[in-house]
């Protein structure tokens, strides 16, 4: 993870957004004066996708039906098939 201070990144704000959403990078912003004033800048797509795998991973039930699914997979119980078009 690049760390950059907030002055910087004050300065060269649309450079670092268009790093972070190119790059799916993470950002450290630091602040000189205060260690604990740090923030971390990341896409929204990447925020989302995170947020989304934290939800899933906690909720036991559906974190079950995965492991299930995965054993089926190592088993070779599953079957292919072609996908069916909704509109079809």
């Amino acid at each position: 993870m690049e760390a950059v201070s907030y002055s910087v990144l004050r300065k060269n704000l649309k450079h670092y957004l268009q790093q972070v959403n190119d790059d799916a990078t993470t950002l450290l912003v630091t602040n000189r004066d205060d260690v604990d004033d740090t923030a971390v800048l990341m896409s929204k797509r990447d925020y989302d996708s995170m947020t989304e795998t934290l939800r899933i991973m906690s909720n036991p039930a559906l974190m079950d039906k995965i492991r299930r699914g995965q054993e089926q997979i190592t088993a070779g119980k599953t079957k292919q098939h072609e996908l069916i078009e909704p509109n079809d």
